[in-house]
């Protein structure tokens, strides 16, 4: 291989080296930017579109959330710290919108109903924990 081709291969290696590694974003309990010793969950890069991750500062997933044009809009999921379903739904335009279930961490519903544009709508059924 000539010298040439042989730098060539080496710095399209190192560019793309360097462009998957992402920054991590440290957020506070509002999910606002924040420092690491402050923080409680964070992602990886900035780009809010499509699904991102949030993460607790533990690295168990937090939230995964849909964006669309920077605001949440589709599928919802938030995670318990231990990695269980916590609260399920969707949004649309920044808003909760149609039904939603929030679960104990043993999996069983704790509450279910429905949004519309980001307020609670019509009979909310509230379940129990029979342990």
């Amino acid at each position: 291989m000539k010298k040439s081709a042989f730098l060539l291969l080496i710095a399209v290696w190192f560019l793309i080296l360097s462009s998957t590694k992402q920054e991590i974003v440290w957020l506070d309990k509002d999910l606002e930017r924040t420092s690491k010793s402050e923080a409680v969950y964070y992602i990886v890069g900035s780009n809010l579109e499509g699904e991102v991750t949030y993460y607790f500062k533990s690295k168990t997933v937090y939230q995964k959330v849909f964006y669309v044009n920077k605001k949440q809009g589709g599928k919802f999921h938030e995670y318990y710290e231990s990695g269980e379903l916590k609260e399920v739904g969707k949004y649309e335009d920044g808003l909760r919108e149609g039904n939603w279930k929030v679960y104990y961490r043993n999996g069983k519903i704790r509450q279910k109903g429905k949004y519309t544009k980001g307020d609670k709508v019509g009979v909310w059924k509230t379940f129990y924990k029979n342990d």
